[in-house]
């Protein structure tokens, strides 16, 4: 099923009481009914802070460390996040569009309600992660770690995975039959549980041959 498309701020059930933010960003913060509108985060320490029905509109993560904070019912657009440390962050009813994440950090973090919308991971660490009900929509996810990662209904419609790493990982309800390119680096073994398409079978016919110890070879 195709996931809803993003949705405009003003669409947003708590649009009305966004105030704008002002000032700086800290450790442990408490963050609620704000929108960051064109901020430029650069090497910040804010890490433990919880972020609730908040927006973010064009703002920039330059490196920073938030490892363990909440995101609930947040919504980022044209965002982008370089080197930016989110490890074991959890994030939840949450939207992104146009998200930029590249070297982010983002192992053994719990994303539960989570739609990605035109965004693109570069050389992402999601190790360990836990993805439960999170769709991938017109993405590209390329260099993407999901080692000893814990995927359950998750989807990825139109979207792209180059040079993506499985391994270790573990699916329940994992639906690649929509993704428009479908490059597994390492950790093909790991996709029990998923579901794919006859043509993406046939392509990946080469790699399942060397993993179970085939060899296939023409007279």
């Amino acid at each position: 099923m195709r996931a809803r498309r993003p949705r405009e701020l003003v669409e947003l059930p708590y649009a009305h009481r966004l105030a704008p933010f002002t000032g700086g960003m800290e450790r442990e913060g408490t963050y609620e009914w704000l929108h960051f509108d064109g901020c430029d985060f650069e090497d910040v320490n804010g890490g433990s802070s919880g972020f609730t029905e908040s927006a973010f509109s064009a703002v920039t993560f330059t490196r920073g460390r938030y490892r363990r904070s909440q995101f609930d019912d947040v919504w980022l657009r044209t965002v982008r996040m370089v080197g930016t440390d989110l490890a074991e962050t959890t994030w939840m009813d949450s939207e992104c569009d146009e998200v930029v994440l590249a070297g982010t950090e983002l192992s053994g973090s719990h994303l539960n309600r989570v739609t990605f919308h035109n965004c693109k991971f570069d050389s992402v660490n999601a190790r360990l992660a836990k993805l439960r009900n999170v769709s991938f929509v017109d993405c590209l996810l390329r260099d993407v770690d999901f080692g000893g990662a814990v995927l359950t209904d998750v989807t990825f419609p139109g979207s792209t995975l180059e040079r993506t790493h499985f391994d270790n990982a573990k699916m329940t309800k994992v639906d690649l039959r929509g993704a428009a390119g479908l490059h597994i680096a390492s950790g093909i073994d790991a996709l029990k549980g998923a579901v794919i398409s006859t043509w993406q079978l046939l392509d990946m016919a080469p790699a399942l041959a060397e993993v179970i110890g085939l060899t296939v070879k023409d007279e």
